[in-house]
């Protein structure tokens, strides 16, 4: 198999502001997006703790975390990265405006948006990180709830984030904004709440969601 995928199905902890465990690994939004190419694909279970810091897995991820695929001998981490890398290798899957398209930039402008400012936004406001007077202006998100106001600006422009076409930018941003609502870090505006329940419908999404529950109810 050309194309080695390692996870963890969804595990969960307790976080500050969630109240109680939640789902937490991001190797989903990567199985939702080879379930979208329709790729074949082969799954290796990394298992949370110390078995993500033994030599062989941090030969392919030194930072130790999931999820990471391998893809003819060259290894790939970071969720939004990953997405992108399979949007550009599996063309015939449409979730990626082609070189030379003009929603192009577009695409990468909001992808990382999304792997940028708006993942700092939520983390910092999920683990109760206030900036300093004046940091709005050190860090990339600035307002975090003028970041929420663009966002939600651009959302109700068009039915995607790109227009009237489903890229794999909405399944990055739809993957933050319902983690983020969750978390109770976002406000679950009404135009987050429609774009995420939307995106989060589409079959491939379903049946990554179907695998991921499956693998983790096998292993207990």
């Amino acid at each position: 198999m050309s194309l080695i995928f390692y996870t963890n199905p969804v595990s969960h902890a307790q976080l500050p502001m969630s109240g109680g465990p939640i789902p937490m690994s991001r190797g989903r939004m990567v199985l939702w997006m080879l379930e979208e190419t329709g790729a074949p694909y082969e799954t290796v279970i990394v298992e949370y703790g110390p078995a993500m810091k033994v030599a062989d897995y941090l030969a392919i991820n030194p930072m130790g975390k999931i999820p990471a695929i391998v893809h003819e001998g060259v290894a790939i981490t970071e969720a939004a990265a990953i997405i992108t890398y399979l949007a550009d290798r599996f063309p015939a899957s449409g979730l990626a405006p082609p070189p030379g398209d003009p929603r192009r930039g577009a695409f990468y402008r909001w992808m990382f948006f999304g792997a940028g400012p708006l993942e700092a936004g939520i983390i910092n406001t999920v683990m109760r990180m206030e900036l300093p007077p004046g940091g709005d202006g050190l860090a990339g998100y600035g307002s975090f709830p003028h970041l929420q106001d663009v966002l939600e600006t651009q959302l109700g422009r068009a039915p995607y984030i790109l227009g009237e076409a489903f890229s794999a930018a909405d399944l990055y941003l739809a993957s933050q904004l319902g983690f983020a609502m969750m978390m109770q870090s976002v406000s679950p505006r009404p135009g987050f709440s429609d774009y995420v329940k939307r995106i989060r419908a589409r079959p491939a999404a379903l049946r990554a969601r179907e695998i991921d529950e499956r693998l983790a109810a096998e292993r207990g």
